[in-house]
């Protein structure tokens, strides 16, 4: 890179950490103010809700990164533009195209540190925040029925009602099919636990099984059972999706489409994460008309409002893409990919017709 274009890198880079930083600090509050409700229930104190919304954080750097790359792009393009010195570069020969180069690098830079992000660091930390919530609320008093995942494997469908410790769940519910509509057996296990690799240990087991004329109710201590679910896809099942990895996300819509369940909400969200982390890129780009043309001699007060403007219009219609994508069935990867390359081609074309 020369030195125009290291210039302008460093620039955006330095404006979307600030605007990032204020919305981050903002997000923080908010989520802070909304655990209010929850201090003193249980052993939930006011310091696990500071700690619960440090843990969150990065989810919500991860969730406020584009807004913050528009921002930041607008701002900092924009006091350059104020001051002349991009109307200097443009009247020294340097294209439009020319001066996309640089501001690109930028968002893709922001992009894979969001990519990061998003795999690696908010996940783990929010998943951690959620669990250590849920005990301190629940301390002393039972977890059934306050967390639940629904597994299908076969003609097995368990059910995990409570949250994990290690290797060994709470209590669950397994379902047994003869065939695809009849129902066998009900087994109702205090707990479940890995008893050897494809092998599942179910303590204090209820079982109730159908018959054509009759039901049979039986109790054994331990009842074990085979099954190649691991205990890792347990904690993906039970996860929250908005929480889960690229990986994570690939390895579970692949298990629903094994046993032929519903995964279109899944795969839409996989491929619109895939394509928020692209639009940073965009956003960043979308810039570029905006300050040499209306907002050039506006002030920063004026920039941040129009970035947080485009920046809340975009998650709208990707919001609603994703709905209405789930109710009218459309095909995920449209969907998912639908609002940010309507905004890639409308950047491009008023790019190029910048004068």
């Amino acid at each position: 890179m020369n030195i125009l274009d290291r210039y302008l890198y460093k620039t955006i880079l330095w404006y979307t950490a600030m605007a990032t930083s204020v919305l981050l600090t903002l997000g923080g509050l908010f989520l802070f103010i909304s655990e209010q409700s929850d201090i003193g229930v249980g052993n939930y104190t006011a310091a696990d809700a500071v700690l619960y919304t440090l843990l969150n954080l990065p989810q919500q750097l991860f969730e406020l990164l584009p807004i913050g790359a528009m921002i930041g792009a607008l701002m900092g393009l924009g006091n350059l533009a104020a001051g002349s010195e991009l109307v200097i570069t443009r009247a020294s020969g340097v294209s439009i195209w020319r001066i996309a180069r640089p501001v690109a690098l930028a968002g893709a830079t922001l992009a894979i540190a969001m990519y990061g992000i998003g795999e690696y660091v908010a996940p783990p930390l929010a998943q951690f925040a959620h669990t250590e919530k849920t005990t301190s609320r629940l301390a002393g008093v039972s977890f059934a029925g306050r967390a639940s995942a629904w597994i299908k494997e076969g003609n097995l469908i368990l059910r995990l009602r409570t949250a994990e410790v290690g290797q060994v769940f709470g209590g669950a519910t397994l379902f047994e099919l003869n065939g695809a509509e009849r129902l066998q057996s009900i087994q109702t296990a205090d707990s479940i636990s890995v008893a050897q690799p494809g092998r599942w240990m179910l303590e204090n087991v209820r079982t109730t099984t159908f018959q054509p004329d009759r039901t049979v109710a039986t109790h054994a201590p331990e009842v074990t059972i085979r099954s190649t679910i691991n205990p890792d896809f347990l904690r993906l099942a039970a996860a929250d999706p908005d929480l889960l990895t690229l990986r994570s996300l690939a390895a579970y819509i692949a298990h629903l489409r094994h046993n032929h369940l519903q995964a279109i909400p899944y795969e839409i969200g996989f491929w619109s994460r895939i394509a928020r982390i692209f639009a940073v890129i965009v956003v960043t780009l979308l810039a570029l008309p905006f300050v040499f043309g209306p907002l050039r001699t506006t002030g920063a007060g004026t920039r941040t409002v129009v970035g947080v403007l485009l920046g809340l219009v975009f998650f709208v219609i990707n919001g609603i893409g994703e709905k209405g994508g789930q109710l009218f069935g459309l095909n995920p990867i449209v969907i998912g990919w639908l609002p940010t390359a309507v905004i890639a081609v409308g950047t491009l074309i008023a790019i190029s017709r910048t004068r």
